[in-house]
């Protein structure tokens, strides 16, 4: 029942996303954003979750990603890279999708989920649309300042002869085939992808005094190296010192990697975010 759709942005760049239907009675929506080098078809466990707890599920594949990037790019090559306007342009984009549920959507509550870059892009635009989102759900993220947010080639803690490069991932190395298969992705690091320009874009801090209290959850694997716990607990800091967020729940699961939606414990971690939806956004 998925259904593929397409808006162009501002610079003419058609956006691919896909809107996967509440297959029970609608209580929310929830606009999933994915990270650097992937894509939203690598999220279907967690859609199907979702979706079978009464959640509309919008995912678009981001600037220069995916689908989106095959077409914006004309084939796999340049996959990962922004195009015209870079970060900004590639956030503004996600921003009209939202706009976009909001008008099909108006009764329904909208929940933002990013996941790595994702999560960076959600920092972005709580920042400047705080008022936009009932919930947000942000995994494997970081605080955004040098020194919390790892720069560094992101596999060095598994790296040997052996080594794929994927291992910061997940501890499932069918996770890592799977990543290296896909015609999709890539495994060129943020800093090459974007360049130094780009990349320093993504620094930033949560907005003071941000005037919409946002209940908000974290998720972070113990082992992962773009952030980690002590990175996210300081950003969760941040949003309750410097925002005035009354309501930030931290999660960390022991051993697990980067992607958390793709370890070990995964049904764990889509059950804790059942959970906290639950409490937050109710069954109607």
């Amino acid at each position: 029942m998925t259904d593929t759709r397409e808006f162009t942005d501002a610079d003419g760049i058609a956006i691919v996303y896909d809107v996967h239907p509440a297959t029970t009675t609608p209580r929310g929506v929830v606009q999933l954003l994915h990270g650097v080098g992937e894509h939203a078809g690598r999220y279907g466990a967690l859609i199907g979750a979702l979706t079978g707890a009464g959640f509309h599920v919008y995912a678009d594949d981001h600037r220069g990603h995916g689908r989106t990037g095959i077409r914006q790019h004309g084939g796999p090559a340049k996959l990962g890279r922004l195009g015209k306007g870079g970060l900004h342009a590639a956030k503004d984009a996600v921003w009209q999708l939202t706009e976009i549920i909001h008008d099909e959507n108006p009764d329904l509550p909208l929940v933002l989920l990013g996941h790595s870059w994702g999560s960076f892009l959600a920092q972005m635009l709580v920042n400047e649309h705080p008022e936009a989102w009932d919930a947000v759900i942000l995994s494997g993220s970081a605080l955004r300042m040098p020194g919390s947010l790892n720069a560094a080639p992101l596999n060095a803690r598994w790296a040997g002869p052996d080594a794929t490069g994927y291992e910061w991932l997940s501890r499932d190395p069918n996770v890592w085939a799977a990543f290296a298969a896909d015609p999709l992705t890539t495994g060129e690091p943020l800093l090459k992808l974007f360049g130094p320009i780009e990349a320093a874009k993504l620094y930033g801090r949560p907005k003071k005094d941000l005037g919409a209290d946002i209940p908000m959850l974290l998720l972070v694997g113990r082992d992962d190296p773009v952030g980690g716990p002590i990175s996210v607990h300081k950003l969760a800091e941040e949003y309750r010192t410097r925002s005035g967020l009354t309501d930030v729940t931290t999660l960390v699961y022991p051993d697990a990697r980067h992607e958390i939606f793709a370890e070990l414990q995964q049904a764990e971690v889509r059950a804790d975010v059942l959970s906290w939806l639950d409490a937050h956004i109710p069954a109607r």
